[in-house]
């Protein structure tokens, strides 16, 4: 005795067609994710390049408050501030805001200048607690470029290169 009338069973599941349009959908998204999770490289280097700057003035502000010179070095990979203590000479500024901190990879720091002038030797900043310095220094990273700059005022702005 049957249990369904002849002609009407179907098989459960879904069709080819219906498959693929779930798998097109699905890639859309995930490439959509991909696009929006990897931001490009100028992004990068502008956030970057911003969080150095913040990170620079308030070196030279807590220098000024102190009393005290602070500086800051950069080598290939990343950078780091200093304290000069008068019984210990330079040491590492090891707490949260001034802590050292390591440069994405690929992205460059160069072309330091203080005052207008080449400094010989590495990448050093040193902020005297009497008067503002103005620098300027290069950052990049792939094809985009930004300096970061600060004037005999103080103030310390960025902006793209071409």
């Amino acid at each position: 005795m049957p249990i369904s009338a002849p002609g009407t069973f179907k098989y459960p599941g879904f069709t080819l067609i219906e498959l693929l349009v779930v798998l097109l959908i699905m890639g859309l998204f995930a490439g959509l994710v991909g696009a929006i999770s990897q931001p490009d490289e100028r992004a990068l280097l502008r956030v970057e390049a911003e969080r150095l700057a913040q990170l620079l003035d308030l070196a030279a502000a807590e220098s000024q408050l102190t009393g005290r010179p602070t500086a800051w070095t950069a080598d290939g990979a990343q950078y780091r501030f200093w304290r000069w203590r008068d019984d210990t000479g330079w040491t590492e500024a090891r707490e949260d805001a001034l802590r050292a901190r390591s440069l994405p990879p690929g992205m460059a720091i160069s072309a330091l200048r203080i005052e207008a002038v080449r400094p010989p030797g590495g990448v050093r900043l040193e902020f005297s607690p009497h008067a503002p310095l103005a620098y300027d220094f290069r950052m990049s990273l792939g094809e985009a470029r930004y300096a970061v700059a600060a004037s005999p005022l103080g103030e310390v702005r960025i902006h793209a290169l071409q």
